[in-house]
């Protein structure tokens, strides 16, 4: 089984490209290579894949990193599934996985949420979307500021707050409020309940 996000950018017109695009390269190159485990098309969507395990901070860590770019959100849908075909492009690649994703990107294009989860589950299912519909007011709410902080602990675990306060040239106790404000340890613990529902699969 395997985690396939396929997502497309909200506000991608009012935006220079160049900018989140080469930061979304270089953020998607750490998981894999392209077009085998990822690519961008069509100008603003992207896919890819990754191990189920992963799945839920792989999406924050897309989401954080657009969010850090004034006027710009993400849309995401995370399919969980099957991969029956492996092509040496993602986007040709097939299995329950890739339907899931796909659909599910369609479908949040007309509701209006920025992330939703389809697995073969419908119990799982409605677990996990009440939670992302949830934890999604805070995301989609993240300044660039908060964006920035949460992006920095999501790829590098092991990052201080003083570390973070050097980067960010901020006091320490301003990182703190940062990480309070986000609901950073909410957010850890709803990655291990993602990772432990998802293993029950």
């Amino acid at each position: 089984m395997i985690a396939v996000i396929t997502g497309d950018i909200i506000n991608s017109q009012h935006a220079d490209t160049e900018v989140w695009i080469t930061r979304l390269k270089n953020l998607l190159e750490n998981w894999g290579s392209s077009p085998l485990a990822w690519e961008i098309y069509r100008g603003d969507e992207f896919q890819f894949k990754c191990n189920i395990d992963e799945v839920f901070w792989r999406f924050l860590a897309i989401k954080s990193l657009i969010r850090s770019q004034e006027n710009l959100d993400v849309r995401i849908a995370i399919g969980i599934g099957e991969e029956n075909f492996s092509s040496e492009k993602i986007t040709e690649s097939n299995g329950t996985a890739y339907v899931h994703s796909g659909r599910l990107l369609n479908d949040l294009k007309s509701d209006g949420h920025t992330v939703s989860i389809k697995t073969s589950n419908e119990a799982v299912d409605r677990d996990l979307n009440i939670l992302l519909k949830w934890s999604s007011k805070d995301f989609d709410n993240w300044t660039v500021a908060t964006a920035e902080i949460i992006h920095e602990m999501i790829m590098n675990q092991d990052i201080t707050q003083e570390d973070l306060a050097r980067k960010f040239a901020i006091s320490q106790s301003s990182v703190s409020q940062r990480l309070k404000r986000a609901n950073y340890e909410l957010i850890v613990e709803t990655n291990q309940y993602f990772r432990k529902k998802i293993s029950e699969l």
